[in-house]
């Protein structure tokens, strides 16, 4: 693929040009920078295939730094969306994520879509990631358009966000576009002789049947899946013999081979390395050996994968709600870049009178349209105020009782009397409102109690229903309902005033929280409760 960039200052008088298909070769240079970076890219690429990331990550950061002396921008986005690529592949989403939005940014005034395409991929892993998967498919489906007019049309890349696209309708349950997008991919990726994607595919098919529950033909396709890995050289193999191993052993666990299943699995954690541990089906691997066990009546067995799972969880869900406050901060800086950008455009433009009709017919449509949506969300708002009032009433009159404990076959039993005593510490902590702390979280709760994270973790999985996350969340917007309509004083308050004083550390947060318990903004809940109140002393 041909990169075009502007031409470099002073001295430099000529393009170069630059190959970036899958391996980034740059065969032209003049200056010995230029020769520098050349080499740099080389070395970074061989590495990256070899996937010795850290050196790879190495060299790459050498010839950004040349980059950006020469001011080039169309290099940059390249470096930028390779770097996201090592980053995605180490399992490090922030980092990723920083990475394909520089590039997509240097993008938009290059207008290279090729490389746009490509840091689209990754940017459509990491939102499929964060459950972002309307996003997801919308960027997928945006790189689609694009790919005809490039160089990677029937390319590996071109397999590449087939293979994506399939993936996010996997994750969103629609079966027969994901088997639509599978064929397409397989198509290309065998024309083509692209065994890695031939061999991702089959492993999509074969997770697809086991949904459906065909676990005959999910099996078939894992194992030519499996016999792909076994007989062919194959780039990046790791995540997919962890996925593959997770999804047999899942089909001899519905089938009741429970050791078989054990078998698969066991072997799989024991090649696993610190970073393959954090990845999904690794994390998922150790709770179904967990399950298989206690099928078994292993319980002590079951117990020890069970709190290894739990500590693997709860370090990748940190990591997740990081990067989902990355994607919105990114998501609010690019729609400021725009708006600055359409009032820039709209003082420039001076244009004829047709234009000014066309502009006002949009703007009367576009308003007349808010005002609709404004009255429909309003009515919808109202209700669910509405019912969030009835909701907060029925509760202050009724003594709430300890939740029933969930029953299941497969829970891992838990010392009675420690349990007894978790349970206890919770509702003194509860009482004490010790959630409204900033710094309350598992670790420092856990310490309160007097015990550790893993049981704690655990206790309030199956007596609350809910993970740690959603139980000081959910402490914390109940308390805020029934203080903002009972404190006048407090509604006066700032959203992050408000925030703060709960222990978020963000407005966002709590707005982000509040909405998903309750449907509706704090601020809408505000000042419904004050116009409630208004409308009571004025009947008086």
């Amino acid at each position: 693929m041909t990169i075009h960039y502007k031409p470099l200052p002073g001295k430099y008088l000529i393009l170069l040009l630059f190959i970036f298909i899958f391996n980034p070769f740059y065969v032209f240079a003049q200056e010995n920078d230029n020769q520098d970076i050349i080499e740099h890219i080389k070395h970074a690429a061989v590495l990256y295939d070899n996937e010795d990331y850290e050196k790879s990550m190495f060299y790459y950061d050498k010839a950004e730094q040349i980059a950006k002396k020469l001011h080039h921008d169309s290099l940059l986005s390249i470096i930028y969306a390779r770097k996201g690529h090592i980053h995605l592949r180490d399992g490090k989403n922030k980092d990723a994520l920083d990475a394909y939005s520089k590039a997509l940014e240097i993008t938009e005034l290059t207008g290279h879509k090729e490389v746009e395409i490509k840091a689209n991929s990754g940017l459509i892993v990491i939102l499929k990631r964060m459950n972002r998967l309307d996003k997801a498919l919308k960027t997928a489906h945006h790189s689609l358009k694009l790919i005809p007019n490039t160089n990677l049309y029937k390319k590996g890349a071109h397999a590449s966000i087939l293979i994506l696209t399939s993936e996010v309708y996997l994750d969103r349950e629609q079966y027969d576009s994901t088997l639509y997008y599978i064929e397409k991919g397989l198509d290309i990726s065998k024309e083509l002789g692209y065994k890695e994607a031939v061999l991702d595919l089959y492993i999509k098919k074969g997770m697809v049947y086991y949904y459906q529950k065909k676990y005959d033909t999910s099996l078939d396709f894992l194992f030519k899946a499996k016999n792909i890995l076994s007989q062919q050289k194959i780039n990046n193999k790791t995540y997919p013999i962890i996925n593959t191993n997770y999804f047999i052993a899942s089909c001899y666990y519905q089938q009741e081979f429970y050791d078989k299943a054990i078998n698969v699995l066991t072997n799989s954690i024991n090649n696993f390395t610190e970073n393959d541990s954090l990845k999904p089906p690794a994390i998922r691997s150790h709770l179904l050996l967990a399950h298989c066990y206690n099928e078994k009546k292993e319980h002590e067995k079951a117990n020890l994968w069970s709190n290894k799972y739990v500590k693997l969880n709860e370090s990748y869900q940190k990591d997740k709600d990081q990067t989902v406050d990355i994607i919105h901060e990114k998501e609010t800086n690019r729609l400021q870049k725009e708006i600055v950008t359409l009032k820039a455009k709209q003082t420039e433009d001076k244009q004829a009178k047709n234009l000014i009709f066309w502009t006002l017919l949009i703007t009367l449509t576009t308003l007349t349209c808010i005002v609709f949506m404004y009255i429909k969300k309003q009515r919808s708002n109202k209700a669910l105020f509405n019912k969030l009032m009835k909701e907060i009433n029925d509760l202050e009159s009724i003594k709430q009782t300890t939740v029933n404990k969930k029953e299941s076959s497969k829970e891992i039993i838990i010392d009675d009397q420690k349990i007894n005593e978790i349970i206890k510490g919770l509702e003194k902590l509860e009482v004490q409102e010790y959630f409204l702390k900033s710094e309350c979280n598992l670790r420092s709760m856990a310490k309160k109690l007097k015990t550790n994270a893993t049981y704690l973790s655990k206790t309030i999985n199956i007596h609350k229903e809910k993970n740690f996350t959603d139980y000081i969340n959910d402490l914390r917007i109940e308390y805020v309902l029934k203080r903002l309509k009972d404190d006048k004083k407090f509604r006066s308050f700032s959203i992050q005033s408000i925030a703060a004083e709960i222990g978020y550390k963000s407005s966002y947060s709590l707005v982000k929280h509040f909405k998903t318990k309750t449907g509706i903004n704090p601020s809408y809940y505000i000042k419904s409760l004050d116009k409630q109140h208004l409308d009571s002393e004025i009947s008086i």
